[in-house]
């Protein structure tokens, strides 16, 4: 058998030339969009409302961003404990069945914020206790449903439904802060009832893929065994581990997205609209750039173009810190999220196809905890240098870091400056071939 490609998924669609031809696709795409959509809802108006809560409670800009520094830190700390064993979690449990859990799971926190918002009761322990169960459920979905969408459609589409699966990420993160920061002003409750019946909608779309078989276990190796056996795998693959870091260390310097609060109200002074279009801004960029992968796979030089990605979202996250003007910060965010979809295209392509379908799950919880390490524990440092140096001087600093990081990276790994295609080397699809 070919290299990643499962028998269900050669038998659904032998010929398919295009992710969607596929239904099992179609089922697992349409529930990444609504999960997504109101992930993206519920966190933006977490934030607003913690940051809110805390001005109107008499902290000041800096003390209120140490609160929003806390929401990141209350996630990523579940995601970093957890993420070894929901890896394990992937590779040997349906990974259909760990993702229905997940999402019903978000459906009640959205349904407690829907509560607590409509009563009046809500306030920074509801929301700081919600963020850590949010990074609880977080942490197990994510490996279960990146290792599933290879099995769901042979390898030569697998860089197209990769393309596909961010657009749902980033129509999420488009209309998702729109929705929520729009449905907040008519009624504050009114996002997350939404998010509620968004993940209702997740989880019946996920229930209408059928059965993908599990790559097979060895049993001789106990469950820390394989545990190790992933990260070593990790660690030993300079592509894997160079891809993997640079994400880690680039957006955890520059992630100014936890600061959109601050801006919103105190900076460019444009108020929860303003918040929303703020959100919305990196998430359009990131959408038009995997559709444009979605049609155009990218072929050659992809090392070197996923370095120079990461050098024009640090340049771009400099000028965004720096602007007074609310257009220039739109345009500027615009350029993050399209250089960042660049990298994360290239990224994820380079890992699905340079890792064993067996150590899939493994691979995609060590991405998924450097993923987290950079959001929400990037959510945290953000907030944390805020509380320090103020938010203008950490954003900043942070977009001068990432095109530090780019630097040292291109001499650390060399081979991310040599990759020109997604092909993997020719021992690693000789050795699945005898897997399989």
């Amino acid at each position: 058998m070919a290299f990643g490609v499962t028998s269900s998924a050669k038998t659904a669609a032998p010929e398919a030339s295009h992710p969607f031809q596929i239904a099992n696709f179609r089922a697992y795409w349409m529930s990444r969009l609504t999960t997504n959509l109101a992930q993206y809802a519920m966190m933006l108006i977490i934030g607003w409302q913690t940051y809110n809560i805390a001005r109107d409670a008499g902290m000041s800009v800096a003390e209120a961003s140490g609160q929003l520094a806390l929401i990141g830190l209350l996630q990523f700390v579940p995601l970093f404990v957890l993420t070894p064993f929901s890896g394990l979690a992937a590779d040997r449990f349906d990974r259909r069945n760990l993702g229905r859990l997940t999402i019903l799971l978000q459906l009640v926190c959205a349904a407690v914020l829907a509560w607590f918002t409509w009563t009046g009761g809500i306030s920074l322990l509801v929301l700081f206790s919600v963020a850590v169960v949010l990074g609880i459920a977080r942490t197990f979905t994510g490996p279960a449903m990146s290792a599933l969408a290879p099995n769901l459609v042979p390898k030569k589409v697998l860089p197209n439904a990769i393309a596909l699966s961010s657009i749902s990420w980033q129509v999420g993160m488009i209309a998702g802060p729109a929705m929520g920061g729009y449905l907040y002003a008519i009624e504050p409750a009114l996002p997350y009832a939404v998010a509620s019946a968004l993940f209702l909608l997740g989880f019946v779309a996920l229930s209408f893929i059928g059965r993908v078989p599990q790559p097979p276990m060895r049993k001789d190796v106990r469950p820390i065994g394989r545990i190790v056996d992933g990260l070593r795998y990790v660690v030993q693959n300079k592509m894997v581990l160079g891809s993997i870091t640079l994400d880690l260390f680039a957006v955890f310097l520059a992630g100014a997205t936890a600061l959109f609060p601050v801006f919103a109200r105190d900076i460019l002074e444009v108020g929860e609209q303003g918040l929303a279009q703020l959100a919305m801004a990196p998430a359009v960029g990131a959408a038009l750039t995997a559709a444009w992968f979605s049609f155009r796979p990218l072929k050659n030089n992809v090392g070197p173009k996923m370095l120079f990605a990461v050098f024009v979202f640090g340049v771009a996250t400099v000028i965004f810190g720096l602007s007074k003007s609310m257009p220039l910060s739109l345009a500027m965010l615009f350029i993050v999220g399209a250089a960042d979809m660049f990298s994360v295209y290239i990224r994820q392509s380079l890992i699905q196809l340079h890792t064993p379908d067996d150590k899939r799950g493994r691979v995609s919880s060590v991405s998924q905890l450097t993923i987290s390490a950079s959001n929400e524990g990037g959510d945290f440092f953000s907030g944390s240098l805020a509380f320090a140096i103020g938010p203008v001087a950490a954003v900043v600093a942070g977009g001068v870091g990432a095109i530090v990081t780019v630097a040292l990276w291109s001499r650390v790994f060399p081979v991310l400056r040599t990759t020109k295609t997604f092909d993997p080397p020719d021992q690693l699809l000789e050795d699945n071939r005898h897997k399989h």
